[in-house]
Order: C-alpha cells, then structure tokens, then sequence
C-alpha cells in the first residue's frame, strides 16, 4: 500500500492551538488507497529536522506532505517552492531566531516540489473550499521543513515531499480584528481532496 507521511506542528509564538496538527489529527487513516501516517513536528529548526528524518528512514513513505498554519490566508496554499534561508523575527520553539541564514550552506537555492499543486487546488476548489497555488512558504520553520523534506529525497529519491499552508481557525482570530480563518471541519475536508489528487487518474 502506499505510504503518505502527514506531518502537522504544534503551537508555537505563545498561540495555544495550531490548526495543523489538529487537522492532520482529525484527517481519516487512509485517503485514495493510501496509508495516511500521522506525525507531530516541533516549530523547531533543529528539532523538527531530526523528527522528520527519523519518520522518514522509519516509515520509507512514498509521499510526504507537512502541514502549515499561514495567518492572514484566507485559503489552502499549496507551496511551490522552498528556499534555502531562514528569516523570522520570530522565535522557534526552542527560543532561536534566524536571520538571514542559509539552511543548508552547501544546498541549492530552492528546491521544487515534486506534488501536483495546480491539481491540488482543482480538488479543493472541486470540494467548494478556497485554494491557491503559493510561491512562497515565507522563512520560517514551514519553509524550513519543506526545504529540508526535499533534501531528504537524496537517500529517499523515490519520494514525493510537498507542503501546505492553511489559515487561522476561527478562535485563533477573535482577538484579531479582520484576519481570515476557516473552520477546522473545513479545512480537513480540503486537506482530504488534495491528497486525492496526488493521484489524478485514481491511481
């Protein structure tokens, strides 16, 4: 059967939620024939690092999608692109900051990802739930993870690693006067369709 490694964070810059844990949780064991593995990664540069690569070598997946919350989208954002540079004023979970570093020093500038987000966003569209293909998974942990998936594909060539941003939840924007957000059942059922259409053909 075919593996798919769903990873979701957890909560991070004092946020006591982070929805993409909480829908990579909620999302069924198996979509379009596959096995759907579920993993909590740290909002952690060094940490996260370590986890995916451990799951990777465990669970030998065919796919890898992780799971991002992107505050200020109004819709699913599959990402492109990852480059290689951490930039956030805003603290990891550990408590480091990065500005303005490469992630791997000897890696590409980017990396592509091997997912097909056009038809991603055509499923979720299809679903009646707002989506975009993104060119940008900004320069934090999220980019940072889906930079660090694809250089995993040297020892895993075989695997497919992507990423996907999604909004706020509607509690997370009580306090945040005009931010959008989107209802976690919602967001479930669009993370559901784009992962269908890995496999355009049902495959």
């Amino acid at each position: 059967m075919t593996k798919i490694l769903l990873t979701g964070f957890n909560p991070f810059n004092h946020e006591k939620i982070n929805p993409a844990i909480e829908a990579v949780k909620l999302l069924p064991e198996e979509i379009a024939g596959c096995e759907i593995i579920k993993l909590q990664l740290p909002t952690s540069y060094q940490k996260s690092e370590k986890k995916l690569q451990a799951a990777v070598e465990r669970e030998e997946p065919d796919f890898v999608l992780s799971v991002g919350q992107a505050g200020g989208r109004a819709c699913l954002t599959p990402e492109l692109v990852a480059i290689n540079y951490d930039d956030c004023p805003v603290a990891d979970n550990d408590g480091e900051k990065r500005e303005g570093q490469a992630i791997d020093p000897e890696g590409p500038a980017a990396y592509f990802t091997q997912l097909p987000v056009k038809e991603m966003v055509k499923a979720v569209k299809a679903a009646g739930i707002p989506a975009e293909v993104s060119t940008t998974a900004g320069c934090f942990v999220c980019n940072h993870v889906m930079y660090y998936a694809q250089s995993l594909r040297k020892e895993h060539p075989g695997m497919q690693a992507g990423f996907i941003h999604i909004p706020f939840l509607p509690e997370q924007v009580v306090k945040r006067p005009n931010q959008p957000s989107m209802a976690l059942e919602t967001i479930v059922t669009g993370l559901t369709a784009a992962i269908a259409a890995f496999f355009p053909d049902g495959d």
